[in-house]
C-alpha cells in the first residue's frame, strides 16, 4: 500500500468525473487536501487497471480505499474526510456505528435524487 511521506496511509477515492456534483465536491476536497493524502481516480477517464471493481459499480456508489479496505457509500465518505485535517472530526464522528447508519441512509436518499440534481447542475454549467 502507498503511504504519504509522513507515514500516514493514503486514501484512494474513485469518483465520477462526468458528474458535475461529484466534480465540484472533489475539487473542494482537493483544495482542502493540502498534504496530498488522497489519491483521486476519475472513473470516467481511468482504465480498468485503475479500478478495483467494475466501472458500473464504481459509478453507482462512492468508493474509497483506506488501509487496504475497499469502502463504499457513507464509509467511503468518512474515510475521505479522515484524510483531510479540516474534515477529520466529521470522519471520526461517522466512524461510529450509529452515526454511520444515519449517514448511509442520507447517502441512499441522495442517490435517488442524484439524477435530477445532476440535470440542474449541468444547466448551471457554462456551455463549452
Amino acid at each position: 500500500m502507498a503511504h504519504h511521506l509522513s507515514g500516514m496511509a493514503v486514501v484512494t477515492v474513485w469518483y465520477d468525473g462526468s458528474c458535475p456534483l461529484c466534480s465540484r465536491e472533489i475539487a473542494l476536497i482537493r483544495r482542502l487536501d493540502r498534504r496530498g493524502s488522497i489519491r483521486f481516480v476519475d472513473v470516467a477517464q481511468a482504465g480498468p487497471a485503475a479500478c478495483p471493481i467494475g466501472r458500473e459499480a464504481l459509478l453507482a456508489r462512492f468508493h474509497a480505499m483506506e488501509n487496504g479496505r475497499l469502502l463504499s457509500g457513507a464509509e467511503a465518505f468518512a474515510a475521505m474526510w479522515r484524510a483531510v485535517p479540516a474534515l477529520r472530526p466529521f470522519g471520526r464522528l461517522f466512524a461510529r456505528p450509529f452515526a454511520l447508519i444515519v449517514l448511509e441512509r442520507l447517502y441512499r436518499m441522495f442517490l435517488r435524487l442524484r439524477p435530477g440534481l445532476q440535470r440542474l447542475a449541468r444547466k448551471g454549467e457554462p456551455r463549452r
